[in-house]
């Protein structure tokens, strides 16, 4: 891959393994970053080839306009990624990400390239409603969701710096998700959905209802904990994506 395909601005490969069998791709969640996944990369990097996306507007593209349109965004990452499908490649998103990955899925899947798998993380099904705002409260009203979510750093919270920083691609990634679907589309790739069981933002039938979003196979996997169960409970997600990709290079 080179400058061209834009792989450089957009991926962020923490442990690079050129010679995997496999790669995963990982989508961030609302306010998130691909340094989210560094764990994820160590974890794996002995058989997989791990890329994070980086959206616009954070870390070091923060001085790149946010995507505040899920639709937009993925027309944007899907070309992007199109390179990586050398090999079997699994999707692993997490709340926005989860909706992201689906939404790139879909586009690439049209290109004639698809996912061995893609992983739902902490997010209702696509054809769900809620009615939700938060992209419309003030900066007081963001920073208590996030604390109530505990999916951004404490140290962040704590820095008036650190989260004027944050804050704008934060009420941008939350006006793209709030504003996204509800949508009826399908995947041809397999779907396994991850949640915790005392998740605010998703219930395990609105987790359920992902099943109608693929023509292909359907696994749901409910763990204790909350909207970032994923933190507490890394060691059984890493097992889970593990043994997934053990299975996509066996299929591939």
């Amino acid at each position: 891959m080179t400058v061209a395909d834009g792989s450089d601005l957009w991926l962020r490969r923490f442990h690079p393994a050129a010679d995997a069998p496999v790669r995963l791709v990982c989508f961030p969640h609302a306010g998130g970053s691909a340094s989210f996944y560094f764990p994820v990369s160590a974890a794996l990097a002995d058989g997989c080839d791990v890329s994070a996306l980086q959206y616009p507007g954070r870390q070091d593209r923060r001085h790149e306009p946010n995507v505040d349109d899920i639709g937009v965004l993925a027309d944007r990452i899907a070309p992007v990624l199109e390179p990586l499908f050398d090999r079997p490649v699994v999707f692993f998103g997490h709340s926005m990400g989860a909706v992201l990955a689906f939404e790139v899925a879909r586009r690439l899947e049209a290109r004639g390239h698809e996912p061995a798998l893609l992983f739902a993380s902490g997010r209702r099904a696509p054809s769900t409603v809620r009615e939700e705002n938060v992209h419309q409260r003030d900066d007081d009203g963001i920073v208590a969701e996030m604390k109530a979510m505990s999916g951004t750093d404490a140290q962040v919270l704590g820095d008036e710096e650190l989260l004027r920083m944050v804050l704008p691609a934060l009420r941008s990634d939350y006006r793209a998700i709030e504003t996204y679907g509800p949508v009826d589309t399908t995947v041809a790739c397999p779907i396994t959905v991850l949640t915790g069981d005392d998740d605010p933002k998703t219930t395990v039938p609105e987790a359920e209802q992902w099943r109608a979003h693929t023509t292909g196979a359907f696994h749901l996997q409910v763990f204790r904990g909350g909207h970032f169960y994923l933190s507490p409970r890394a060691a059984e997600v890493i097992a889970t994506v593990r043994e997934a990709l053990r299975g996509a290079v066996a299929v591939g």
